[in-house]
């Protein structure tokens, strides 16, 4: 069969990311059946969608939704009115069947299939396509399997669950496009790979075991290596690795960077690290490896507010983390959370002033934002019957904010 998978991400600031997902995808499929990959964020996919799917003629469309909301208080609708344009013009253009996937359409996996008017959806890792194209091929109509959703098949109020972590190798195929990563290449010149995938923490608010599981699964160092140095040949200028936390196994972290310098590794990477107690020497020997940026999901500084969000780190682990990465050479960002369980003036102060203690750094803040269902397309925050009003007045950190703003609801 022909298989067109499509990524749907269009968010170009501050930089376009690519579409990772679809590489593992497309790796699944193998050469059991022809793919294509088409992405919405490159303009030159853009333009030829129409017609891609009158002269490709797909037997399935696989539509990849990496975000729901876009994190701006102002944008209730987030990115629905995209894809429901997105959905119509594939419709248009072909009866094939359509597969939902993604991170974004994994949160809310029942609501999109319903909005979106979607044949299948797969929830959580894409690995399990070339399941669901077999049961299509052969016209199953009975076909069930964890984590694959099949249009009217769930009763009313029944709602989709995680399947298991996907235990099988994962395969990144390099070879669906005919310039490998061009766009972002010439658009800030940022490819991105994973290590690892799952994450075994149990932060509150996070998305991640909704989609990849709370169990690590590794990929070889020498593998993650082999992919870092076919990026750098393809000309990206900067590697992001894409792993919830990718030091929250530290020995296979310190693996991956001992086989990036084996390798020959010669462009600058960044990931994301929880600011827990690190080993001695490990931010220096990751600099060593090419490691140039460190963003921490520190998301508070008050020790109240760090066991409420069930961080596996206190204060003091963060001033200790970030004084070792500064100390390193590398630049750091703290990312910051506001809203949570308990937050308060007092916390929220706290948090302020410890920022002091954080030299050469830049922070992110964001609040927290529940989200409970989806309705005609709008994207509806959960909101308390009184929204308190917090009043800081610390330094250079002044403000004053009434409720909340959305969270992020994609992988960072």
């Amino acid at each position: 069969m022909k298989i067109l998978l499509i990524s749907a991400n269009t968010v170009k600031s501050p930089y376009p990311v690519y579409p990772l997902g679809l590489d593992y995808v497309a790796g699944a499929v193998g050469e059991a059946h022809d793919v294509r990959v088409l992405d919405m964020n490159d303009p030159v996919d853009q333009a030829s969608l129409g017609e891609t799917l009158v002269y490709y003629a797909p037997d399935v469309v696989g539509l990849s939704l990496r975000n729901i909301d876009s994190s701006e208080q102002s944008d209730k609708d987030g990115f629905f009115g995209a894809y429901l344009q997105l959905m119509k013009t594939i419709r248009k253009h072909t009866k094939a069947p359509i597969v939902l996937g993604g991170s974004g359409f994994s949160l809310f996996p029942d609501e999109l299939m319903e909005v979106l008017g979607a044949d299948y959806g797969i929830v959580g890792e894409g690995e399990r396509l070339p399941e669901l194209l077999e049961a299509i091929e052969e016209g199953r109509t009975d076909f069930f399997s964890p984590g694959i959703l099949k249009a009217g098949i769930l009763k009313k109020g029944a709602t989709a669950t995680t399947p298991p972590p996907w235990e099988k190798p994962f395969k990144r195929d390099f070879l669906r496009r005919k310039s490998y990563g061009a766009y972002y290449i010439k658009n800030g010149g940022m490819l991105n790979l994973q290590t690892k995938r799952g994450c075994n923490f149990r932060c509150i608010y996070c998305t991640y075991p909704h989609i990849e599981g709370r169990v690590l699964r590794f990929i070889s160092p020498e593998e993650v290596a082999d992919t870092a140095m076919r990026l750098q040949e393809s000309g990206a200028k900067y590697l992001f690795i894409t792993d919830s936390v990718f030091n929250s196994d530290y020995r296979h972290s310190i693996a991956v960077a001992e086989a990036f310098v084996r390798a020959g590794l010669s462009i600058p990477w960044g990931a994301f690290f929880a600011p827990t107690l690190p080993p001695e020497g490990y931010f220096k020997l990751l600099r060593e490896a090419g490691l140039t940026h460190v963003e921490f999901g520190t998301e508070s500084l008050s020790a109240t507010m760090l066991k409420a969000y069930r961080k596996p780190f206190v204060p003091a682990h963060v001033e200790e983390a970030h004084r070792r990465a500064v100390n390193a050479g590398l630049h750091v960002a703290h990312y910051l959370l506001l809203g949570g369980p308990g937050e308060n003036r007092s916390t929220v102060e706290e948090t302020l002033s410890r920022l002091e203690d954080l030299n050469r750094s830049v922070f992110f803040f964001f609040a927290l934002c529940a989200f409970t269902l989806i309705r005609n397309c709008t994207v509806w925050p959960w909101k308390p019957a009184k929204s308190p009003e917090i009043k800081v007045s610390s330094g250079p950190y002044s403000s004053s904010r009434k409720g909340s703003l959305p969270m992020r609801l994609f992988s960072r």
